[in-house]
């Protein structure tokens, strides 16, 4: 399945959408077509090339909405690391830990749930912190913010179409001179 990158008026990544979404953006005039894909598009009418890269028009506005609670959201404000070893790891090998056991009282809100590894969570089982030597790197907060696009694509995954928009850090610096 094709997806199109959408850029943001000023030529930032936004976000990633179905090849259907970005031309219902682009026939309601909010989008402008920057590359294409080989694929046609047909109807009864009109044929044209499948969206690959488009920015929008118009500026996104920030709307004022309090960041949603959900396990992508907590590693994201955790840095994808377990908040008591600190080794980064990707998010497959991470869980939520609630600092406050559940058996406890403990609730699933953004001031009781931190990033652990598994190796972590299982030492610290059902205890808090303090019972189990185990201190918090970061105290949990509920955020005000979080990145809105993380870009998280490996160098061979990505469509030849988006190259030119992405800006790459890791693999892509490295085979530099």
């Amino acid at each position: 399945m094709q997806r199109t990158l959408v850029l943001t008026q000023s030529y930032q990544p936004h976000v990633v959408v179905s090849w259907q979404r970005a031309v219902t953006l682009w026939f309601l005039g909010k989008v402008e077509v920057l590359e294409e894909y080989e694929d046609l598009i047909r109807s009864v009418s009109i044929t044209i090339r499948m969206p690959a890269v488009v920015r929008l028009l118009r500026a996104v506005r920030g709307v004022k909405r309090g960041v949603t609670f959900s396990r992508v959201n907590v590693m994201t404000r955790d840095g994808f690391r377990c908040q008591y070893c600190g080794v980064k790891k990707p998010m497959r090998e991470l869980t939520f830990d609630h600092v406050k056991p559940r058996a406890h009282g403990g609730r699933t809100t953004w001031e009781n749930i931190v990033t652990a590894c598994y190796t972590c969570n299982r030492r610290k089982a059902g205890r808090t912190p303090v019972q189990a030597g185990m201190p918090l790197r970061t105290t949990p907060v509920r955020p005000t913010w979080l990145p809105t696009f993380t870009l998280r694509l490996d160098l061979t995954s990505i469509p030849d179409a988006w190259a030119s928009w992405v800006y790459w850090q890791g693999k892509l610096d490295e085979d530099l001179p």
